[in-house]
This record gives C-alpha cells, structure tokens and sequence, in this order.
C-alpha cells in the first residue's frame, strides 16, 4: 500500500476545538479563587493598615507576639504600649495585630 493511500485511509483531519471553550474552566478556577481568596485578604489587609495608622493614646491593643497593652505614645513607625506595673515596650506599628478593647469586654 503507498503512502498516499494510507493518508487516503485514514479520513479527514478533526477540527480543534475553540480556544475559550479549552481554557473557560481554568478561567473560572481563576476567577473564584480571586473572589474567595484574594479579595477578602487585600480588604482585611486594608482594614489592619487602616486600623493601624489611626492608633492613639489610650487604645487597648494585641501585638502579633500576644502582648495586651494600652499605647500610651504613637510616632510614625513605632508605638509605646504599656503592659503593666509601668512596664513601657516599644514596638513598630506593623506589630499591632488588633484592637484588644472587645476581647477585655466579653469576659
């Protein structure tokens, strides 16, 4: 048998398929991992910064080591929290993890 006939035997080429209908589920993979992973941390993120620029003297925080403290001085990086009997730490702003002021109410 040639050549020419084999290729003959063998039919027609299949046509691909369209290039979005291949890639549409990885899409979608992406696009709800974006909307239940990615957007709910930058919006957290936003929210600890915010939190963070706006401390004043006397806010009951928690650090990111679990220190409770009172901030008694606040400068553009560093915060001085008071931790008890007069006990003075301080500590860079991107260490205050939240506010402590709720957790102390509850119990």
């Amino acid at each position: 048998m040639s050549n020419l006939a084999f290729l003959y035997l063998m039919g027609p080429t299949p046509e691909g398929q369209n290039p979005l209908v291949t890639f549409l589920p990885l899409i979608l993979v992406f696009v709800i991992f974006y909307f239940f992973m990615i957007r709910p941390q930058v919006r957290k993120q936003k929210e600890l910064s915010n939190y963070r620029n706006t401390l004043k003297k006397g806010d009951k925080i928690i650090t990111t080591g679990g220190i409770y403290g009172r901030v008694t001085d606040v400068k553009d990086n560093t915060v001085t929290v008071d931790v008890g009997d007069n006990v003075l730490l301080k500590i860079d702003k991107s260490a205050v993890l939240k506010d402590a002021s709720d957790i102390e109410q509850k119990r």
